[in-house]
């Protein structure tokens, strides 16, 4: 299963709807999240499997608690929102609160619910990239270029499908984190796309790109 399918699959209108009636936050403002969050979190994983025991404790933690069986019930999001947060600590680290911040600035989400909404996806992207794991039978020396191409594989799928809003969502974050190699993909993705550096050729980049799907919410 691509990215893409990912997040125009049932496991993430699902989800979606779990959100939107805990939060109050619209469904669409939920997908959008998960559509910058997924590859950025895939990122952020991306750089830290570099390290031979960052690569080990992922790639156990995968086998421990992400085996894909949450893309099936998705019920199970909400379920381990606590454990969500945890996932991001760890990922994301000190740079955390900027994330947040960044997203609730460029999806509307008031700064209060984006962590724990945050919180409810991040076992889905786990659970996804878990899947992929298992599917292609990959062990912790393998999960950089797994993760890799999660990543090319996504951003390829939403240049060739831009009629989707989410495609066009995927591809400015995707364009912004591929383009700069071995950087900090915080300031690949987040600083150039959502800040819409790198993408005001298409209107501003991936603010203008959520407030056409969001309806200028």
């Amino acid at each position: 299963m691509s990215l893409i399918d990912l997040l125009t699959g049932n496991t993430s209108n699902q989800v979606a709807e779990q959100a939107e009636n805990k939060f109050g936050i619209s469904r669409n403002q939920i997908i959008a999240l998960l559509a910058v969050a997924a590859p950025l979190v895939i990122s952020y994983l991306r750089n830290k499997s570099q390290d031979a025991n960052e690569a080990e404790a992922l790639n156990n933690a995968l086998d421990k608690d992400h085996d894909g069986s949450i893309l099936d019930d998705a019920s199970q999001a909400e379920a381990r929102q606590a454990e969500g947060g945890s996932i991001l600590d760890h990922v994301f680290g000190s740079q955390k609160s900027t994330v947040e911040n960044q997203l609730s600035q460029n999806t509307g989400i008031s700064i209060d619910k984006i962590g724990p909404v945050l919180a409810m996806l991040a076992p889905v992207i786990m659970g996804y990239i878990g899947k992929e794991k298992q599917q292609n039978n990959v062990g912790a020396g393998g999960l950089g270029d797994l993760l890799g191409g999660i990543l090319g594989n996504a951003s390829n799928q939403a240049q060739a499908q831009q009629s989707n809003p989410l495609n066009d969502i995927l591809g400015s974050v995707l364009g912004g984190g591929q383009a700069q190699s071995g950087g900090n993909p915080l300031n690949d993705i987040l600083g150039s796309v959502l800040g819409g550096g790198q993408q005001q050729q298409q209107g501003g980049g991936l603010g203008s790109i959520l407030g056409n799907i969001l309806g200028g919410k």
